[in-house]
């Protein structure tokens, strides 16, 4: 199975999650190792072979997924092979045509409101990832408590989101890189659209809440002067 990745998670520090567009279908595939995470040395920067906008070979898969992670694929990461890296034109139009306009047309009515955000419950939905593209730019920024957000309105849902774009962290993946953040935000405000990577968290109950939810988050933002845009961690600062 080959597929072109766009979305590329920070995890627990040395660890990734990552997914991409199978190329046969246009649909999202997740590749996993069972009860294993993927590590950071699966990266192209560290000699392997995931890069956003780079079309990898995954080898053999097998559905392993349940509501609503369906695009998990198990594969065998010693067959991965990368294949090669999308022109800039190439990959904003794969994620124009799979983007869509509204979070409903990508998580349906199992999308709910949840206090500055959204979730699904637990078990329930039948997508965990898609992009989204909306008339209101998204403003990204970080908080007080030193967290990237990204402020969202598709029309219907207006919230704040954790980002999750491995790119806007340090190394040690939990450093926000405000100088990469604050030129990603530059970019949005001089009208650079803008498709975001949107993805569904693995369940779990947030503090004072009475049940178990699959949060939603900006897990990449791609931009369209740059759809793949690279961080370079080795000449810019972490701050």
């Amino acid at each position: 199975m080959r597929i072109v990745v766009n979305h590329l998670t920070r995890m627990q520090p040395g660890y990734i999650c990552v997914a991409g567009i199978d190329v046969q279908d246009n649909e999202h595939i997740r590749p996993v190792l069972g009860r294993e995470r993927l590590t950071v040395g699966l990266l192209a920067r560290n000699g392997g072979a995931f890069d956003m906008g780079r079309l990898v070979d995954l080898g053999p898969t097998q559905p392993s997924g349940t509501a609503p992670e369906t695009e998990d694929h198990a594969f065998d990461p010693s067959r991965l092979v990368s294949v090669r890296e999308l022109s800039p034109a190439s990959f904003w139009q794969l994620l124009t045509t799979v983007s869509c306009d509204k979070l409903a047309d990508i998580f349906a009515n199992d999308l709910k409101a949840q206090r500055n955000g959204c979730a699904v419950d637990e078990g329930q939905g039948n997508a965990s990832l898609g992009c989204l593209r909306t008339a209101t730019p998204p403003s990204i920024s970080i908080n007080r408590w030193g967290r990237i957000r990204a402020q969202v309105d598709d029309g219907t849902f207006d919230v704040d989101l954790s980002v999750t774009d491995l790119r806007l962290y340090g190394r040690d993946q939990t450093t926000p890189r405000a100088n990469v953040i604050a030129d990603v935000q530059r970019r949005i405000q001089r009208g650079v659209r803008v498709i975001l990577s949107v993805g569904l968290a693995r369940a779990f109950q947030a503090r004072g809440d009475a049940a178990r939810r699959h949060w939603l988050q900006v897990n990449n933002l791609n931009l369209e002067d740059d759809p793949a845009w690279k961080a370079d961690l080795k000449h810019q600062s972490e701050r």
